[in-house]
């Protein structure tokens, strides 16, 4: 697959029918090895391995209903109180990073209300911290360690 702009890592990978799959250490299952999971995977190992978060409060594909429709999280980071800190939304990479991306992932904020957003396509990397008292929001420099979250 496509070198990223993640640390790499050695994913377990098995072909059957002539079909690509990789393991999701989260949901602790073989999916399909489309280019969006392969962002999915290395960059749940980067948050794991590189910033430190617990790989018990992260989950994958977490459902939401929005507006009478049933939505899915890639990723999300509970915390230990099992509310919901921070949302992940993952591209393919060469699918660009566009207002319409921020503005999906608004969308799935809308009903879990947390205080960090993150966008990739395993290139690029965007992380916002919410600022609800004041209506705003910031764009960080780095994605943070999970002890500064």
């Amino acid at each position: 697959m496509l070198s990223l702009n993640l640390p790499s890592y050695e994913p377990k990978i098995s072909i059957k029918e002539g079909k690509r799959f990789i393991f999701d250490i989260l949901r602790k299952k073989y999916i399909a090895l489309t280019p969006e999971e392969w962002v999915r995977q290395n960059f749940v190992q980067y948050l794991i391995n590189f910033k430190g978060f617990p790989k018990g409060l992260l989950a994958n594909e977490v459902k939401i209903s929005l507006n009478n429709t049933i939505k899915r999280c890639d990723t999300v980071l509970y915390s230990r109180d099992m509310s919901a800190k921070l949302i992940v939304e993952y591209k393919a990479p060469h699918i660009e990073i566009t207002q319409a991306v921020f503005d999906q992932i608004t969308r799935y904020n809308m009903v879990l209300k947390v205080e960090y957003l993150i966008i990739s396509n395993g290139m690029n990397h965007y992380c916002c911290k919410i600022d609800y008292t004041n209506n705003s929001y910031t764009f960080l420099k780095d994605i943070p360690s999970y002890d500064m979250l």
